[in-house]
């Protein structure tokens, strides 16, 4: 039973320290500079974000351009990430990989560079990271935790789930936050919708409706019997003087 509980201990802290670094630093920081940090900060989180994500590490001025492309054309044939243009969430999965790899490896197409102002960027930490081996390294050091911590055979097949982590929140957070739940703003003129009212998995990501009427808005809850926990994650930060809040 004991190591049964290692085991979900791993998962469970590989999922959320991966889905914070998405929120906190790739979406919050990056995307939408909702705080600031001072630039050695920056590159502290911007390495953890590269050791937390491993095997899926995500570059941040290539999910800062997509996810600015997302928000300007949303719910629309233009949009890389929209349930509306798929049937299934693996369509819509493929069409994002597709367009985030094409903006990785050509960033100076025109669009690129107009929606690239002002990300963070670390080229060489990117470059580095993207290579196949250093991606295969990372799958081959969760199949080496499985092999110390894992119980038996049966809990190999939780191993996907680590590997493919990145893609699966944010596949989870646009195929639902755009598909299933609640809407409290109908201006956005998208399909934008808050999936659950205590966004634990998430975070705070799948308040999607109020996240697209207040983009700026750190809190992405905007009803009292909401909660992004997300947020309540950037105050020890703030006291601690690492971040600083915007005024929006």
């Amino acid at each position: 039973m004991e190591s049964n509980l290692i085991i979900l201990y791993i998962l469970v802290g590989h999922w959320f320290l991966s889905l914070a670094f998405h929120s906190i630093f790739l979406h919050r920081y990056g995307a939408h500079h909702m705080f600031t940090m001072s630039k050695g900060w920056e590159r502290v989180f911007y390495f953890l974000t590269f050791l937390v994500q491993g095997a899926t590490f995500l570059s941040p001025r290539a999910y800062g351009i997509l996810h600015r492309m997302h928000h300007a054309y949303s719910d629309t044939e233009r949009d890389p990430h929209t349930p509306v243009r798929f049937h299934t969430v693996f369509g819509m999965l493929g069409e994002t990989i597709r367009v985030f790899r094409d903006i990785f490896y050509h960033p100076n197409k025109p669009e690129y560079v107009k929606m690239g102002k002002n990300l963070p960027e670390w080229n060489s930490l990117d470059h580095f990271a993207d290579h196949w081996l250093v991606r295969a390294g990372f799958v081959l050091l969760y199949v080496g935790i499985y092999f110390i911590f894992a119980p038996s055979f049966w809990f190999f097949l939780l191993i996907p789930i680590h590997i493919v982590m990145g893609p699966l929140q944010g596949a989870m957070v646009n195929w639902c936050g755009h598909k299933y739940g609640y809407v409290n703003f109908r201006e956005t003129n998208d399909h934008s919708k808050n999936t659950i009212p205590f966004d634990f998995l998430g975070l705070g990501e799948l308040f999607q409706n109020n996240h697209h009427r207040f983009p700026s808005s750190p809190n992405f809850a905007q009803k009292w019997f909401e909660i992004d926990f997300g947020y309540v994650i950037l105050f020890p930060l703030k006291i601690l003087g690492i971040l600083h809040f915007r005024d929006v």
